[in-house]
């Protein structure tokens, strides 16, 4: 009878595991972009997927959310990449290509 509680506490250990290891991603913005409505200054940010939002990290260790569409494409993407686009003279982040996974976070849809 005991060994049925060790079980389940260990399946549930298991089950929590992806949580605890989200990946987080480098990028680098050489200028202030938005990423959805967030203002994001130039700088260096890590990036990581929590539930439907990306939360950016600073330098600095601020951490920013916005959020996002994940779109799982056919294949894996080699590098993190960040896609943006100019309107009214501001540089917008419409994607993040998540390097090593075949996911891309999709700003502003």
């Amino acid at each position: 009878m005991r060994r049925k509680p060790l079980i389940l506490a260990g399946a549930l250990a298991l089950m929590s595991l992806p949580v605890l290891g989200a990946k987080s991603y480098d990028i680098t913005l050489s200028s202030p972009a938005k990423a959805g409505a967030l203002q994001l200054p130039a700088g260096e940010y890590s990036v990581k997927l929590e539930g439907a939002n990306a939360v950016f990290t600073n330098e600095e260790g601020e951490k920013l959310s916005a959020p996002v569409k994940v779109v799982t494409e056919n294949k894996k993407f080699r590098y993190t990449a960040v896609e943006t686009t100019r309107t009214n003279g501001t540089d917008q982040v419409t994607g993040i290509e998540l390097g090593g996974s075949a996911t891309l976070l999709k700003f502003g849809d």
